[in-house]
C-alpha cells in the first residue's frame, strides 16, 4: 500500500481507500480516537460500517492493526474486501497454508491488517510474535463475547486483557452490535477501555422492515415469502431436521436454489454451500443460528425465523444480516407456543448463576412477540434507546392491531386448567368451557365442574390465541405429557392482580403489495443488467463474491448517470482509486455500449 493515505486528512482518505465521499454515523469520532490513540468501545448497528473504522486507520497509522475476530468465515470474508479497497492484510487461522509467509510479512511492516482467533491470541507464541513486529491497533470485532452477560459468550476473549496489557502504548477497538447497559459496562471493564472512551452509534436499522405473525403452516408462509423476496435471503430453523426438511421442500416448492447449513454436514459441504451462498444472487439458505457471524454478505433480502430465536439480542444480531447495504430488506419472525414452551423447559438446563438473566431474556423476547405496539420502538428500548412511538415500518405500525382486555377469559381458562387437574391440552380444556358433550368430559365428571360451558360463542374464538399468549407470557406451561400447567403470573391474574391484553389480528388483511425489498434495482434496464453480468464475470475470474466488485447501489448509479470518463466514473460513491483502476475500463465499455 502506498503511503499516500497517511498524509491525508481522514476524510481524503476514506475516499482514496474506499470511495466514499462522507463518512456513516458515528464512524468519524471512532476513527478520531483511534487515530488520536484512544481506546475505544464501539456500539454500532449492524451494515454501520464497523469494520471501516479500524481498516481506515490501519492504512493511515505505521503498523499493522491485528484484528481478534471470532470465526474463520468472517476473517477470510473481511480479507476479501480489504484487499478489493487495496488494503494489505493477511489471516492467521488453522485453514491458512502460507503461515510463514504471513508471519514473515508481518514482522517486517508490510501489512495492514492481521486477522487472528482469539483461541490463537491467547496462546504465548503470539504474544511474542507481537514483541517482534510494529503493531498500531488491537481491534476485538464481536466483542460482546468477552462478556458472561452477553448472548454468545466466549472463554478465550477473557484472555485478551492480559495480551493487550502487555502493549500498554497501543490503543484498542472494540466492536459490537449488540450489546445492552448491563453487557457494555462488562465489556469495558474485561478489556480495559475507560469509561469515556463508549460510543454508542444507535441500534435502529430504519431499512429492515420487522414482521412477527404465529407460525400456523411454516413451509406455506415461507413459500410466500420467497414468492415475493428474489434476493439472497436466510431462513432459521432451530433443528437439523428442520433446516435440512424445510430446505428441500422450500427448494421444490418455489424452483429457487435452497440449500441447508448445519453443524452435522460434512465440513467440506458447509464450505461448499457457504460459499454458493456469498457468491449468488438469488440463494436461500436455511441454516441453524451456527450460520451467519461470519458471513458479511450485503446483499442479503430477507431474514426469516421459523421458530423463536433464543433471545432480543440474538434476534437483532441474525435479523441484522439482512440489508447491510443499506436497501430495503425485510425481517419474518414465525412462532408457536411450543416455542417458548420448550425454551423454558432449557433454561432449567441452564448454569444457576445465569438462569436468572436467560430467563429475563426470554420474558422480553415474548414481550416483543406479544406487542400491540411498535416492534422496533420494542427494540430499541430493550438497548437502552428512546425511540418515536411509532417507525411506521414494521407489522403493527403498517396496519395496526387491535387490543381487547381479555382478564376475565384468561381467568375462565386459567381456572379450567386448574379445576381438571392440570392435566389436560387445550382440546380438552376448550371443550369443557364451551360446553362440549364430549364423552370423556362425562366419564370424568368435568361437566360438573363450575367452568363448565361459562365461555359463549362471542368468547370462544379467542380461546386458542389467549392459549399461545399465556404460553408466549409464561402464565402457562406444558407438562411433559402436553398438558397446560399453571405457572408465572397464573395467580395473579386469577386474583385479578395482573391483567392480560390480546393482541387481535388486524380487521382486514388489506392487500398491499409492498415495492419487493431490494425492488428499488431497476427491472428490464439492459445496462444494469449487462453491468451485473460483466460484475458475475470479473468476480468468477477474481475468485470473489459479486459484491466485492461493486454494491448493487454502485451499479444502480452507474446505470442511472452513465458516467463517460475514470473521473465521472470515479466520482460515484463506492469507487476508490484501487477499484477504479482495476474495473474502470471494463464498466465504462459496457456504458459505452449500450
Amino acid at each position: 500500500m502506498s503511503l499516500l493515505e497517511q498524509t491525508l486528512p481522514p476524510l481524503e482518505a476514506l475516499h482514496a481507500t474506499f470511495g466514499f465521499s462522507a463518512f456513516r454515523g458515528k464512524q468519524a469520532d471512532v476513527v478520531e480516537r483511534v487515530l488520536a490513540g484512544c481506546s475505544t468501545l464501539a456500539v454500532m448497528p449492524t451494515g454501520a460500517g464497523k469494520s471501516l473504522t479500524y481498516q481506515l486507520p490501519s492504512v493511515m497509522l505505521e503498523g499493522t492493526c491485528v484484528v481478534i475476530s471470532p470465526l474463520i468465515a468472517l476473517m477470510h470474508d473481511q480479507l476479501r474486501s480489504a484487499e478489493a479497497n487495496g488494503i494489505r492484510a493477511a489471516t492467521l487461522t488453522s485453514a491458512d497454508s502460507n503461515r510463514e509467509e504471513t508471519i514473515e510479512r508481518f514482522r517486517a511492516g508490510e501489512l495492514d491488517l492481521l486477522y487472528a482467533a482469539p483461541e490463537r491470541a491467547s496462546q504465548g507464541h503470539f504474544r511474542e510474535l507481537l514483541s517482534n513486529a510494529p503493531v498500531c491497533l488491537f481491534a476485538i470485532d464481536e466483542a460482546h463475547c468477552v462478556s458472561e452477560w452477553g448472548h454468545d459468550f466466549r472463554p478465550d476473549y477473557r484472555a485478551l486483557r492480559p495480551l493487550m496489557d502487555a502493549f500498554p502504548d497501543i490503543p484498542r477497538l472494540a466492536l459490537t452490535a449488540t450489546a445492552d447497559a448491563q453487557t457494555r459496562a462488562d465489556i469495558l471493564g474485561q478489556l480495559g477501555i475507560p469509561e469515556d472512551g463508549l460510543i454508542i452509534a444507535g441500534f435502529d436499522r430504519p431499512n429492515i422492515r420487522y414482521m412477527i405473525r404465529h407460525r400456523e403452516n411454516a413451509l406455506r408462509q415461507l413459500r410466500g415469502l420467497l414468492d415475493e423476496q428474489p434476493g439472497p435471503g436466510i431462513v432459521y430453523a432451530q433443528t437439523r431436521k428442520k433446516v435440512e426438511e424445510l430446505a428441500e421442500k422450500l427448494s421444490a416448492a418455489t424452483g429457487r436454489p435452497v440449500l441447508p447449513y448445519h453443524a452435522g454436514l460434512p465440513p467440506e459441504v458447509r464450505a461448499a454451500n457457504q460459499a454458493a451462498f456469498v457468491a449468488s444472487e438469488d440463494m436461500v439458505m436455511v441454516a441453524t443460528v451456527a450460520f451467519g457471524m461470519g458471513i458479511d454478505k450485503p446483499d442479503v433480502r430477507f431474514v426469516a425465523h421459523a421458530g423463536i430465536p433464543k433471545s432480543i439480542e440474538a434476534y437483532y444480531q441474525e435479523t441484522g444480516r439482512a440489508g447491510r447495504d443499506g436497501d430495503d430488506a425485510i425481517a419474518v419472525m414465525l412462532w408457536a407456543a411450543a416455542d417458548f414452551a420448550l425454551a423454558r423447559k432449557r433454561l432449567e438446563e441452564v448454569e444457576e448463576g445465569r438462569r436468572a438473566g436467560e430467563r429475563t431474556r426470554l420474558e422480553a423476547l415474548s414481550s416483543l412477540v406479544e406487542t400491540h405496539e411498535c416492534r422496533r420502538a420494542r427494540l430499541l428500548r430493550h438497548f437502552g434507546e428512546d425511540p418515536p412511538a411509532g417507525c411506521g415500518n414494521c407489522d403493527n405500525c403498517l396496519e395496526a392491531p387491535g387490543v381487547a382486555d381479555a382478564t376475565t377469559t384468561a381467568q375462565k381458562l386459567l381456572s379450567a386448567v386448574y379445576r381438571t387437574g392440570q392435566s389436560f391440552g387445550f382440546g380438552y380444556l376448550e371443550k369443557v368451557l364451551t360446553g362440549s358433550a364430549d364423552e370423556r368430559i362425562l366419564q370424568r365428571g368435568h361437566d360438573r365442574l363450575s367452568v363448565f360451558g361459562i365461555v359463549d360463542s362471542e368468547e370462544a374464538p379467542l380461546l386458542r390465541q389467549l392459549s399461545r399468549a399465556l404460553q408466549a407470557r409464561g402464565s402457562l406451561v406444558t407438562s411433559e405429557h402436553g398438558g397446560l400447567m399453571l405457572a408465572g403470573d397464573a395467580r395473579a391474574i386469577l386474583k385479578g392482580d395482573a391483567s392480560v391484553q390480546l393482541v387481535l389480528a388486524p380487521k382486514s388483511e388489506r392487500k398491499r403489495r409492498r415495492e419487493r425489498a431490494g425492488g428499488v434495482n431497476p427491472v428490464g434496464d439492459p445496462l444494469f443488467e449487462a453491468l451485473r453480468a460483466l460484475r458475475r464475470e470479473l468476480a468468477a475470474e477474481a475468485g470473489v463474491p459479486p459484491y466485492v466488485i461493486f454494491h448493487d447501489a454502485v451499479l444502480r448509479d452507474m446505470a442511472a448517470n452513465r458516467p463517460a470518463t475514470s473521473s465521472q466514473l470515479g466520482a460515484i460513491n463506492g469507487v476508490g482509486a484501487r477499484k477504479l483502476e482495476a474495473y474502470g475500463p471494463a464498466f465504462l465499455a459496457v456504458i459505452r455500449q449500450h
